[in-house]
């Protein structure tokens, strides 16, 4: 928060940038109250509506990826279980943030919902967005993402982040990792975008 303050007198020597740090402190404050609220809910009504929009989100996105991507379907296939968040932002300036709401598949049904969320410095100044998905290939993996004090992407389960090529490259007798992820949006596969570092943790939306 006080670095949004802070900076308003760079927002208005440079009006081009503001659009960027209206996303970014949004999204720190979001962080930053993150730990205090993601477990206290709101209303039985917009927990409800929140649920559902995140569901309509990932079918959405889970379409969009098994239609481009049939090694996606192969994976589907043998996972234990799906981890979709269909919706990260991710701004920089200097500082950045990252923050996304997602929902865990099981047999096609969701089972829990879950936030990622990272800070960081020295990104690049811009806002994206992106679709992130998790195949957790055995029970092993699966059961560290619901630790107490979370999961965070590159710690434990061993992670593959699949490109073109590795997504073309995938049969079923070469699945061998605990976790592949797919990251992308619109221009296809997006694999040099990194979430490590990012943690995930379960909510009550």
């Amino acid at each position: 928060m006080q670095d949004c303050q802070t900076n308003s007198d760079l927002l208005r020597q440079n009006p081009q940038h503001q659009p960027v740090w209206l996303v970014i402190c949004s999204l720190f404050i979001g962080l930053s109250l993150l730990t205090g609220c993601q477990f206290g809910g709101g209303s039985r009504e917009s927990s409800r509506v929140d649920a559902a929009k995140i569901d309509r989100e990932v079918n959405a996105a889970l379409s969009d990826l098994y239609a481009t991507t049939p090694s996606a379907k192969i994976l589907a296939s043998k996972a234990k279980g799906i981890l979709v968040f269909p919706n990260i932002i991710k701004a920089g300036f200097i500082g950045g943030a990252e923050y996304g709401k997602g929902a865990m598949r099981k047999n096609g049904r969701t089972t829990g919902y879950y936030n990622i969320a990272a800070g960081s410095y020295g990104l690049q100044a811009g806002v994206q967005s992106f679709s992130y998905v998790m195949f957790f290939m055995n029970n092993a993996a699966l059961a560290s993402l619901d630790k107490t004090d979370g999961f965070e992407v590159g710690v434990g389960p061993s992670i593959v982040i699949m490109d073109e090529g590795m997504a073309k490259r995938v049969t079923n007798t070469t699945l061998m990792e605990d976790v592949y992820t797919y990251v992308f949006g619109q221009q296809g596969l997006m694999a040099g975008l990194g979430v490590q570092g990012s943690k995930i943790s379960r909510i009550n939306p």
